[in-house]
Formats: C-alpha cells, structure tokens, sequence
C-alpha cells in the first residue's frame, strides 16, 4: 500500500510539472489522475452556471414582490383612509408593515430551526445599524414620497437603488471593481430614469420632479443602497434571516412610536381585504429581504443589485394594472426609460458570470 501511494504521489507531483512546462499537454494527464479530471471541471463549470442561473431567478423574484409594492401601499393608503398629506399616519402604517414583516421572519425561521430565532448580543450594533438604514430611514423617505408621486414614477426612480449600490461597492468600500460595462449600464439605465421625469412642456421647467415625491424616493434608494453593503459586510459575520427579522421589528417599532407621537393614526376598518393586504405587505418584507440577504452574501453584490433595474419593469406594469395609470405607463418616456433600463441591465450582468475580484 505504501508504495501504492508513493507511486501515486510521484505520479501527481510529474503531473503537475507536465502542468506547469507544457500547459497545453495538461489534458492528456487529466484523464490519469483522478486529482484533476476533466470531469471535475466540467462539474464545477456547471455547479456555477447552475448557481448563476438560481441567483438569477431568485433576485427576479425579489424585485418582483418589491415592484408589486408600490402599488400595494398606494391601495393601503385607500383602504385605511391615510390621506397623502398625513404624513405622521403615513410612518405608523409603514411601521406597523415592518413590525409584522420582522415578526413573521422571526416566527417561520424558529420553526425551521426548532427554536427560537433570539438576536446573539454581538449583533445588536448591526441590527440597529440595519433598523435604520435599512427600515427606518429608507421607508420613511419611500412612503412619503410615493404619496405624492405616481406609482408609474415611483417605482422607475426605484431603479437607481442598484446603480447608487454598484458605486458605493466600488468607489466607497472597495468591495468590487467598477468596470466599463459596469459604468455603461448604469449610466444608460439611470438615462431611462431621467428620461422618464423630463418635463414636456417648457412652461414646467426642465424636469417634473417634486422635493416630496420623486425627491423622497430618490433619497430612499440612497439609504438602500447603503444598506445593501451593510447587509454585504455583517453577512460574514452573522445569520443573515436573523439580522432581517430583528432589524425589522426594530425599525418598525422606530417607525410606530415616532409616527403615533406625532400624531399619526391608522384606523380600524371593516373590510377584511384591507388586513389581508397588509399582511401581503408584510410578507414581501420578510420574503424579499431574506432571500435579498441570503443572495449578498454569497454572491458579488453588483451581481445581485444590478437585478434591481427589474423592479421599475414589474412595478410600473403592476401599476398600471391596479392603479389605473395605463395610460402614463404606455407613455412614449415611461417606454423609451425601461428600453434604457434593459439595455443597462444587460450591459452590466453580461460577464456576471466570471469570478469578480474584490479589493481589500
């Protein structure tokens, strides 16, 4: 058995030489020495593919439920009587979407863990990093903005939540290079972005943009992005379910007290859809974050963020379908932005495949 083995040895060392002097020899060895088959690689090419393909489908799904958002807020406000202008109500009621989203991570991760989900006492610092960037802060910015705004407008400018992501990986933390296709694509898809708030009459100036409404959600897709290599960097460190479920409760707790100190109220009404619909927003919290936190950690963040392009496509369609604003959603802007969105996010993901490099 010894000198099995050391013939074996003898044999890998010669042909890893053979490897290193004559690299094109290298496949006529392959296939003897079991350490490096063709086989290996061929598997390992497609375990990629697959894991490329998986991170593609879930991140639709993602901005899917994050698209179908918009107009289920803007339908809330209906149901619940928030006017657009109660901005105090409007923080309570984003609140309590939050404190129900977090609690029902809580809830279906202890059950698959047969215990409960508790927050270990190293993470506090990064679950209240996360309950305000992440909750607080962006959808204090969202919710008031998408009340003065359109939800064909609101969820486009939601698109440059992954092109501020990709600069801050880039430019701030040095967690990726910032390539030409990566400066392409979102270059063209925040064009697509801007195309869709020019203004079409000299008389109301060069843009339609209001401070409260596509202002405000512009500052939310700041806080999104920043959260986003927050999520990226305490990943490492901790269960990434575990930092959505109590970051949410936290945030959404932040949220009801300032919204019911100021004033603010949600009232109790008769038709159940109006709860059932609540409950659908909670639960698009607690799906499309954890899956969303799950993704960042595994993965490249601009391979991740770049598919929040989608979420404009999927909620200016569900707008116009809910909200009834067909008609500006076929409009010839709204059309020629997605065409730009699409185009960035192709131009950007086209060589997500590769292994990226991150600087230290």
């Amino acid at each position: 058995m010894d000198g099995c083995r050391k013939k074996r040895e003898k044999a890998n060392l010669a042909g890893f030489r053979i490897a290193i002097v004559h690299p094109f020899r290298y496949t006529d060895i392959i296939t003897v020495y079991p350490d490096h088959t063709i086989q290996e690689r061929e598997y390992e090419a497609q375990m990629e593919h697959d894991r490329s393909q998986s991170c593609l489908l879930l991140a639709m799904l993602c901005c899917f439920l994050w698209g179908s958002a918009t107009p289920a807020i803007k339908i809330g406000y209906q149901m619940f009587h928030i006017e657009n202008s109660d901005t105090t109500s409007i923080i309570l009621f984003a609140g309590i979407r939050f404190f129900l989203a977090g609690m029902l991570v809580i809830l279906f991760q202890s059950l698959m863990q047969k215990r409960f989900l508790k927050p270990q006492i190293k993470a506090i610092p990064a679950i209240f990093s996360l309950s305000l960037a992440q909750t607080a802060v962006q959808y204090l910015f969202f919710y008031i903005g998408l009340a003065h705004t359109s939800g064909v407008h609101g969820t486009i400018i939601s698109g440059t939540g992954g092109f501020f992501s990709i600069l801050m990986a880039s430019l701030l933390f040095r967690y990726e290079k910032l390539t030409g296709a990566k400066i392409f694509g979102c270059v063209i898809g925040f064009a697509g972005i801007v195309v869709m708030n020019l203004s079409g009459s000299s008389s109301e100036g060069f843009f339609q943009v209001s401070l409260l409404g596509e202002g405000f959600v512009l500052f939310s897709q700041l806080s999104y992005a920043l959260s986003g290599i927050l999520v990226k960097r305490f990943s490492s460190r901790f269960d990434v379910v575990m930092l959505s479920g109590w970051q949410f409760v936290l945030g959404g707790i932040i949220m009801m007290v300032v919204g019911f100190a100021c004033g603010g109220r949600v009232d109790l009404v008769s038709d159940p859809s109006a709860y059932l619909l609540l409950l659908y927003m909670a639960l698009i919290s607690a799906v499309a974050y954890s899956v969303w936190g799950i993704l960042l950690k595994y993965n490249p963040v601009s391979r991740v963020t770049i598919f929040t392009f989608l979420t404009p496509l999927f909620g200016v369609l569900l707008s116009a379908i809910f909200l009834g604003e067909a008609q500006q959603a076929l409009s010839f802007k709204t059309l020629i932005a997605l065409v730009f969105v699409c185009i960035g996010i192709y131009a950007v993901n086209r060589n997500a495949g590769k292994k990226e490099s991150a600087l230290k």
